[in-house]
């Protein structure tokens, strides 16, 4: 159909839903396009082929000839070769690389400095290809593209999210700047993916073969350093000092992982000024936090003797852990050592969180302890806390000890004084029935609470 899109199409029964959808082509403008939903709602486009069209903006947010004048614009685009929202939504020319040169990576690096190197390598790898277009090209459609690619070629939900917050803060960031009017990325339906995923965490005995295997790590270092101060001491050179407790940084940095759920970032920028070993208290400082929030984390026995232990290695300097690999290699001979598969340095956080909520302790102490933001980040351990749910089940399973019935003859009796008939009490299933006395001169229906005209049939069951 081709009519002038205008208010007075959108007023007539010619735009109105019907149970297919249908696109209305205007008689004056080629290209320019009411398409029409069963659900009501109307949209712009300008179509630039049979497979090609540009969404310009719904009926109603959009008036008719506002929406005629972007459609002359994007054909007018296509005629020059530029992209077709060139000059919609955004600055003129600016590109997305332009963009994130001249504005996002100063902001960036002085606003997330921890994060914005790595935050600008994955723009770079994952859409450099976007740069030299106009940011008003970014649109929901073309990002609901790119996630469906991605996904499709097996990359998991939550790796997608992450890869739209990166862009998403980009574009957030042109918005506030006032180079965009809209985040697309809001637009854009995310993936869906398992909130509460399995949690990994030691068994009893997978955590005595690691303790095991680093008390065994640790006496052959112990021996070795021995083996090698005599050797010394037989050529007259200076020996090296002695391990009194432990090999090396690693048997402490897992037990005190173990007991604190510190993060292997905040361990190794742990310092031995942030624990206060008279009040059995570590802090978390807010600069090394993932949250930039400091947070006190309480310290048991265990995590106390080993401070103190590993206090006797130090050597003076701040920090309590060195590490330029971050325990990488050590920990994985360690795992294989002690015969444990599929368990990052990151589970030892978890086992943590496990541990307590096992033994009953609150989901938002948990929280607290993990610098977790919001509850809902501690909810994936809530099934391993003592459920209720558990013991509600349970009860399908209890057996009563004995099922009575209370049969009481009403119809015979008057509608005051006591009953004639006395009342029995019969055992389910076992045929005998029992008299049951009641209180003379008082109706039976008051005795049970009823009323003369609710007492016409009556049995009780009850359990025991």
């Amino acid at each position: 159909m081709r009519v002038y899109i205008g208010e007075k199409l959108l007023e007539s029964d010619t735009a109105l839903p019907k149970p297919r959808p249908f696109e209305i082509y205007d008689s004056r403008l080629p290209g320019f396009t009411l398409r029409v939903q069963p659900s009501g709602v109307r949209s712009y486009y300008a179509r630039l082929g049979r497979s090609r069209r540009v969404a310009l903006g719904k009926v109603g947010a959009l008036p008719p000839e506002k929406a005629r004048k972007r459609c002359q614009q994007v054909l007018g685009n296509i005629a020059n070769r530029r992209h077709p929202l060139h000059g919609l939504g955004g600055t003129i020319g600016l590109t997305l690389g332009e963009f994130i040169k001249d504005t996002y990576v100063p902001w960036a690096r002085a606003s997330r400095p921890r994060t914005a190197e790595n935050t600008l390598e994955k723009l770079n790898r994952l859409f450099r290809t976007w740069y030299p277009e106009p940011l008003s090209s970014i649109t929901a459609e073309r990002i609901e593209l790119w996630k469906a690619r991605r996904l499709n070629t097996g990359r998991k939900p939550t790796t997608v999210i992450r890869d739209l917050f990166t862009l998403s803060s980009v574009l957030s960031r042109a918005v506030k700047v006032g180079e965009l009017s809209a985040n697309p990325i809001r637009r854009v339906d995310k993936p869906r993916f398992d909130r509460m995923p399995r949690v990994r965490f030691l068994d009893e005995s997978e955590e005595a073969r690691l303790r095991d295997a680093l008390q065994e790590r640790d006496m052959e270092m112990r021996k070795a350093r021995e083996s090698a101060n005599v050797w010394r001491e037989e050529r007259d050179e200076d020996v090296l000092s002695t391990l009194p407790h432990f090999g090396d940084r690693l048997t402490p940095a897992v037990l005190l992982s173990m007991n604190t759920g510190l993060r292997r970032g905040e361990l190794l920028k742990l310092r031995w000024r942030s624990i206060d070993f008279g009040r059995r208290l570590l802090t978390v400082e807010g600069p090394d936090a993932k949250s930039r929030q400091t947070r006190h984390v309480p310290l048991n026995d265990e995590a106390m003797s080993v401070l103190n232990r590993w206090f006797e290695h130090s050597t003076g300097g701040p920090r309590v852990f060195y590490s330029s690999t971050g325990f990488k290699s050590a920990w994985m001979n360690i795992l294989k050592r002690a015969g444990i598969v599929k368990f990052r340095w990151h589970d030892l956080r978890h086992h943590f969180a496990s541990r307590l909520v096992q033994r009953g302790v609150p989901l938002n102490t948990v929280r607290d302890l993990l610098g977790h933001s919001s509850i809902a980040m501690s909810l994936r351990y809530a099934h391993l806390a003592p459920d209720q749910r558990r013991d509600a089940v349970a009860r399908l399973n209890q057996k009563p000890l004995l099922e009575l019935s209370l049969r009481v003859p009403w119809n015979s009796l008057p509608t005051g004084g006591s009953s004639p008939a006395a009342p029995t009490v019969e055992a389910a299933g076992s045929g005998r029935a029992v008299p049951t006395p009641f209180p003379p001169n008082v109706p039976i229906y008051e005795v049970c609470g009823l009323s003369a005209c609710a007492a016409s049939q009556l049995c009780l069951d009850f359990s025991i």
